[in-house]
This record gives structure tokens, C-alpha cells and sequence, in this order.
């Protein structure tokens, strides 16, 4: 015990440390408390970042940063409307067909699951198939209560979607033309000498800034890939599918996990254990290991790589503080406890002694 109090008289004794911890504690607080009323701003901040991306790209030719601003973000706007008006009708239409095949997939299923005890009588009994389809019907009637439950609040879901829809582009807007205002507004409140605090701010903010833009574009090429590739297998829901695969970048390791059994389900009941279904699983298998070993090295060389228990680690503890977005941040947040763990000042040791602590 004495060790941990010596430790800790040591380390906030420095008065940068004080101001770091003061700095992080304050945002933990204002996200924990106040993440669902800010989660809009949130938004247009991911968006802020992988936009800045281009608009530095293109500094380079000497044009203002306002007309910079105004030509990126109309250039998003479209983009955004292009999706509105053609991609979400699509993805809305695929979702209504697949719900519709769902009860054929389930007789599929239960024909499947019965001519199990005639071909392994040693392996598998009548009782147990019984058991099995009478949990999965009970599964469906509260899948479908549920389905029913949650239509009540879909006015008030439509309503979000339209808030955000006007609320975000402003925000990112103004993110980006107030950008060195914005910072020098919230920085005038923070005391003048924080050298630590600028260090962990500048080494976190290029990470992250890296992290988000070449997040997007990991998501933006594998869903397309999957596009390309599932429509020229004819897989069913390709556009629904292709999406799926290209959000599941966003959770490493547990997304393409999660999303493999929708495709690999899709795929067995429209072509069953032949040819194109062993086409389509081959085809998804390499999209994930091109991911894995080429297309993530190349987009995330200048992030610092985590460890993979790192990474489970805080998709666990942030998922577990803010649900969908603590795993969506999950990686941008330990991105910047590894930035605050990298500057934390360090005690030196001569000669068995404890020297002062480094600024």
C-alpha cells in the first residue's frame, strides 16, 4: 500500500500530470454523462475527421481553406443525397424480401433438421430434433413480438433519422470552416503551461485522424469488393450483404465473425451444397484474409498497431460503458490511451534511486 501512495504522490506532484488527468477526467465525465444528447456532434466529428483527410490533401494546390471546405463538403453533401434517395430504398427493399424468405429458410431448416435421426440414428434421436425445433419456433414468436413491439417506435425512429440528417451535415460543416476556432475556444480554458497535454492531444489527434480516414476507406473498398464479387456469384441480397461485410471492418476480429453467418446461410439456401455455394464461401474467405494481411497494413501503416488482446480488451470495456458506439470508438479510444500511456511521464533510476519525475 505504501508503494501505491508513494507512486501516486510521485507522479501528481508534477503539475503536468494534474492537468492531463484533470483534461481526461473532464471528457470521460461530459461522454459518459452526456454521450446520447452530444451523440449527434459525435457523428459530425468521424465525419469531420475523414473529410479533413482530403481537404489537407488538397492544401496542397494553394486554394483557400474555405473554398477547400465548401468544395469537400458539397462533394459530401452529394454524396450523402445519392445515398438517401437510391441506396437506402434498395437496402430498405432487400431487408423486406429476406424477412419474407425468412419463414421458407425455417421449413428449409426443420426438413433438414427431421432426416437427421434417419441418417444418424447412433448420433442423433428423434427427441432431440424435437426439442430443437420446438425452441426455434418459440424463438421465432418472440422474434416476432419483438418485430412487432419495436414498429410502435418507428415514427419516433424516422423522426432521428431526419434530426440527424439535418443536424450532422451542419455540424461537420462548421467543424470544418471553425476548425482552428473551435480548438482555440476550448483550449482558452486550459491552463497555458500543458506541454504534456499538447503532446498526447497532437500524437492521439494524427492517430485517430488516421485511424477514422483510413477506417472509411477499408469499409467503403471491401464493400465493394463484396459488391462486385456477390453479384457476379448471383448471391441473393447483394447489396444488403455487401454492406454488412463492409461495416463488420468496424469491430476487428468479432465482425467478420458475426457476419460470415449471415452470408454463409444466404448462400447454402439459394444454391444448397453445390458448386456456387462453395464459390461464394471461397470468394468471402479471401476478401477477409486480402483484408487481413494486405489491404489493413497498407491503410493503417502510420496508426500504432494494437495487440490484439489490446483491441478485444477495449472492445469489451468500451462497449460495455456506451453500447454500439463504445465498440464503434473502441479503437480510437484505446488509440488514445496508448497515446496517454506513451507520454505519461516515466521516474528514472540511478543507481537504485528514484529521480525526479520527467516533464
Amino acid at each position: 500500500m505504501e508503494l501505491v501512495f508513494s507512486w501516486i504522490k510521485r507522479q501528481f506532484t508534477n503539475p503536468q500530470v494534474v492537468i492531463l488527468s484533470g483534461i481526461l477526467l473532464a471528457c470521460f465525465l461530459i461522454v459518459y454523462f452526456l454521450g446520447s444528447m452530444l451523440l449527434p456532434l459525435f457523428v459530425a466529428l468521424v465525419i469531420a475527421y475523414m473529410l479533413e483527410g482530403a481537404i489537407h490533401t488538397l492544401s496542397r494546390t494553394g486554394l483557400p481553406r474555405i473554398v477547400l471546405v465548401i468544395m469537400v463538403f458539397s462533394l459530401f453533401m452529394a454524396l450523402l443525397m445519392l445515398s438517401f434517395f437510391l441506396l437506402i430504398p434498395l437496402l430498405l427493399k432487400q431487408v423486406s424480401q429476406f424477412v419474407q424468405q425468412i419463414p421458407n429458410m425455417v421449413d428449409q431448416a426443420q426438413a433438414m433438421l427431421t432426416q437427421l435421426p434417419e441418417r444418424y440414428p447412433r448420433y442423433v434421436s428423434r427427441e432431440l430434433i424435437d426439442s430443437v425445433l420446438s425452441g426455434l419456433r418459440t424463438e421465432l414468436v418472440g422474434l416476432g413480438q419483438h418485430i412487432i413491439a419495436k414498429t410502435v417506435d418507428s415514427l419516433i425512429g424516422l423522426i432521428t433519422v431526419v434530426v440527424y440528417f439535418v443536424i450532422v451535415p451542419i455540424s461537420v460543416f462548421f467543424f470544418l470552416k471553425d476548425k482552428h476556432k473551435i480548438i482555440g475556444w476550448i483550449t482558452g480554458f486550459l491552463p497555458r503551461e500543458r506541454s504534456l497535454s499538447v503532446q498526447v492531444w497532437q500524437d492521439a489527434d494524427r492517430q485517430i485522424g488516421n485511424y477514422i480516414r483510413g477506417k472509411a476507406w477499408e469499409i467503403f473498398i471491401i464493400w465493394a469488393a463484396s459488391f462486385a464479387v456477390f453479384s457476379f456469384l448471383n448471391l441473393p441480397y447483394t447489396m444488403l450483404l455487401s454492406l454488412l461485410v463492409g461495416v463488420s471492418v468496424v469491430v476487428p476480429y468479432v465482425g467478420a465473425t458475426v457476419v460470415t453467418v449471415p452470408v454463409v446461410l444466404v448462400a447454402y439456401f439459394s444454391f444448397g451444397v453445390t458448386a456456387p455455394f462453395w464459390y461464394v464461401t471461397g470468394a468471402y474467405a479471401v476478401i477477409q484474409l486480402l483484408d487481413a494481411n494486405l489491404l489493413v497494413p497498407l491503410l493503417f501503416a502510420e496508426v500504432v498497431d494494437l495487440h490484439p488482446v489490446a483491441t478485444i480488451a477495449a472492445l469489451f470495456i468500451f462497449g460495455g460503458l456506451w453500447g454500439f458506439w463504445g465498440v464503434f470508438f473502441a479503437i480510437p479510444l484505446a488509440t488514445l490511451v496508448q497515446a496517454v500511456l506513451t507520454a505519461w511521464p516515466r521516474a528514472r533510476h540511478h543507481d537504485g534511486q528514484v529521480a525526479s519525475v520527467d516533464c
